[in-house]
């Protein structure tokens, strides 16, 4: 792990491979859809508003983000889909999404400036149909699934056995 100070940029940026969570309950996509092409999402990293999700025109009249900087968000966030899902595929488990937070350094290049972990992605066991068995991230807390750490620790192992 690298780390560098960075000015946190004030937005979640989510990345939907397929439907679950919020996007379900405020769509109604049904759970597991494939989204082709994915989805990239904003939300306004505030507590007390509720982290809202905003449109491209809502962040650029908050100031939150300039046009290239959240074009520039958008292609990091793909490229790390890419490199993700193929990452996960290769373990028997699917990227369904994932939350990012990016901020930028002195000389005001754009970082990943957050953990990749269960706690940030949206983890499915390949392997497993029956669905209180495949979830293998936080909504196992979520929706009272079972053991969090039991299912965290098999998404390590399958990454270690991934690792050269």
């Amino acid at each position: 792990m690298r780390v560098k100070r960075v000015e946190i940029v004030p937005l979640e940026v989510v990345v939907r491979n397929f439907a679950a969570g919020s996007l379900c309950r405020q769509t109604g996509i049904a759970l597991g859809t494939k989204l082709d092409p994915c989805l990239v999402e904003f939300y306004y990293k505030n507590d007390d508003l509720g982290d809202p999700l905003l449109t491209r025109d809502r962040i650029f009249a908050m100031g939150i983000s300039s046009a290239p900087q959240l074009d520039q968000l958008t292609e990091q966030a793909m490229r790390i889909n890419t490199i993700l899902r193929e990452f996960f595929t290769g373990c028997g488990i699917t990227l369904v999404d994932f939350k990012l937070e990016f901020g930028t350094d002195h000389t005001g290049t754009l970082l990943l400036a957050d953990e990749i972990s269960p706690d940030t992605c949206r983890l499915w066991n390949n392997a497993e149909t029956d669905e209180r068995k495949r979830v293998m991230d936080k909504d196992r807390f979520r929706q009272d699934l079972g053991s969090v750490a039991e299912n965290y620790q098999t998404v390590l192992d399958r990454i270690m056995m991934q690792l050269p």
